[in-house]
């Protein structure tokens, strides 16, 4: 999702894209105990992530700043793991799973170089 748009700009959007994506998956899982709690799970962290980013652009000191993408960084991670247990524990095909987890891959990537560019 290259758009050529200012990094700030495309992070707001491709974290808003991937918790819609998370939405869609949630309502699409198995009405099973272990589906609903890592459905859970999965659903906050990853709209946890998109919020936290677009306060993180609207952050009013360098502190605040740099604290949300950090956060936003540790959500997108958490969100990789309950897409991992969900595809491990064989509630959802890998097959299926699999571009979602890597966009929030790259995502948590994206997000990680940004903050050491910040640190510099």
């Amino acid at each position: 999702m290259e758009t050529g748009l200012p990094f700030a700009e495309e992070m707001r959007q491709r974290t808003k894209q991937a918790a819609l994506r998370t939405i869609r998956l949630h309502r699409a899982l198995p009405p099973t105990d272990e589906a609903r709690v890592l459905g859970q799970q999965q659903l906050h962290s990853a709209t946890s992530m998109g919020a936290n980013y677009r306060a993180a652009c609207r952050g009013r000191s360098r502190a605040e700043y740099f604290a949300k993408p950090c956060i936003c960084i540790e959500e997108a991670d958490e969100t990789l793991y309950w897409l991992e247990l969900l595809m491990e524990a064989g509630i959802i095909a890998a097959d299926k799973l699999m571009p979602l987890h890597e966009e929030f891959d790259r995502i948590t990537g994206m997000l990680a170089a940004s903050r050491k560019t910040m640190r510099q």
